[in-house]
């Protein structure tokens, strides 16, 4: 697939690609959002995009899985993985301001008063242990009330009255320091939330840390991943611009003071994050289109880490290339949650490139603060390919050289087994000695064309046989 920035990122153009694509299972009966959808979705995960067209108590379809498998995230993005990633290296150098326009199709309906989320919005109740129902797809927009730049994020959000959602707010993040910064000044902070955005900028919104400076402009990075300038519509009770070709802008502001118990909830490890004070979004104008379709996201489901893979990937590459130029590829895994754990491939071409995979693996760990194992590959191996790469492992590493653990580091606070994230990091050496290829080169068999019309079932041909 070629890489083009003529593709259009929006929701439903990426909606439409799928279904062109054959990459939708269309749910056939009535659907309940209490238990059932979350539980579908969790049951399909990683396959399939998933529509329900029929909901429980609800007009609207709810769409879930989108972006959980890499299938889905070509399809949608209209490019392969690599494009992908090429383009969102891309934009974090060369974003695209905004455009203003006058009117827009998420304004297409306007609530500002009787706000009622729970009645209009099908929101998903996930899992028995879930403190409530959640929108979990929501993009949140803000404004830093110091910088004045705007910052485009993902947090979950409980539903705790008719106007009102409880927020979680991690420490680190972007939008957190602008919640503190407002406060300090005694204000609320102006929010929107944005469902059913522009895939551009869902995977701005997924990029965190020190791949999005706090002084980057996110509305203009998902410009700049489209392809083109974000179009942007002045909100309704806020001051601020938000996303015009969504499917739904919650508008609202976040208290300076009032909070409200929040959780549980299944999180991307697999563990419920438990009950805790949360901030309390207060939210004065509910838009949408006409005939919106609801996006949901379940919080441990492939479509969470998906997200943050081909971030993570460009982000990794940048860094590696540039410090260690003999990398050629890495691969966020998928039992590692596209987070955890990842795979480099490099091409040692003498002697003088021997020991540099394993100053890729530190650069590795540098570059990504929660990456917690490494291996190392050479070139004819499949890092996509997990038995390619558990071969090299077999036949290529020798544990009691090439193991190198670097104890007592920073990792991600949700991982369990860690020490308030701070645990042993392992990096793999599964390469084959500088000069030695040769003595490891593999079987290599004449190349041949298989086409369908070839082969048939063979049970008549066998029988006949016998």
């Amino acid at each position: 697939m070629v890489l083009s920035n003529s593709v259009d990122t929006g929701f439903r153009p990426a909606l439409a690609r799928l279904a062109a694509d054959g990459r939708i299972r269309t749910f056939n009966r009535e659907a309940d959002p209490h238990l059932e959808i979350g539980a579908l979705m969790k049951k399909l995960d990683g396959q399939e995009m998933l529509l329900f067209p029929k909901v429980r108590g609800f007009d609207t379809p709810v769409v879930g899985n989108l972006l959980s498998s890499r299938e889905n995230c070509e399809s949608a993005f209209g490019r392969d993985y690599k494009g992908i990633r090429e383009t969102i290296s891309q934009a974090l150098t060369a974003p695209l301001a905004p455009v203003v326009v006058e009117t827009a199709p998420v304004h297409e309906v306007v609530e500002t008063a009787n706000i009622d989320l729970g009645k209009t919005l099908p929101a998903l109740f996930h899992a028995p242990k879930d403190g409530g129902r959640y929108v979990t797809s929501g993009i949140l927009v803000a404004q830093d009330p110091e910088t004045g730049v705007y910052n485009a994020s993902y947090h979950r959000l409980q539903l705790i009255g008719p106007d009102r959602l409880a927020i979680k707010l991690d420490y680190g993040r972007h939008l957190r320091l602008a919640v503190e910064r407002a406060q300090k000044q005694g204000k609320t902070l102006q929010v929107a939330v944005c469902i059913g955005a522009d895939l551009a900028l869902h995977f701005t919104a997924a990029t965190m840390g020190s791949q999005m400076p706090e002084n980057l402009d996110e509305l203009a990075v998902a410009g700049g991943l489209s392809g083109r300038p974000l179009s942007v519509v002045k909100g309704r009770t806020v001051d601020l611009m938000v996303p015009a070709e969504c499917e739904y802008v919650l508008e609202g502001e976040i208290s300076a003071d009032e909070v409200h118990l929040e959780g549980p909830f299944g999180e991307f490890v697999g563990f419920a994050a438990p009950a805790a004070d949360a901030p309390v979004l207060k939210v004065t104008a509910l838009t949408r289109r006409a005939k919106p379709i609801y996006h949901a996201i379940n919080g441990y489901g492939r479509e969470t880490i998906m997200l943050r893979k081909y971030v993570l990937e460009a982000s990794l590459l940048k860094v590696l290339r540039a410090a260690v130029p003999i990398v050629t590829d890495a691969e966020m895994t998928a039992g590692g949650l596209h987070r955890f754990h990842a795979i480099l491939q490099v091409d040692k071409q003498g002697p003088q490139h021997e020991g540099l995979q394993r100053n890729a693996i530190l650069a590795a760990f540098g570059a990504l603060k929660d990456l917690d194992m490494v291996i190392v590959v050479d070139d004819d191996i499949d890092i996509r390919d997990p038995a390619d790469v558990e071969y090299a492992l077999a036949t290529r590493m020798e544990a009691s050289g090439d193991l190198i653990v670097i104890p007592e580091a920073r990792g991600h606070e949700y991982v369990r087994i860690s020490r308030n994230g701070v645990r042993a990091k392992l990096g793999m050496d599964a390469t084959v000695p500088a000069g030695e290829k040769e003595r490891f080169r593999r079987v290599a068999f004449s190349p041949v064309q298989v086409t369908p019309d070839m082969f048939s079932a063979g049970a008549q041909t066998m029988a006949d046989l016998l």
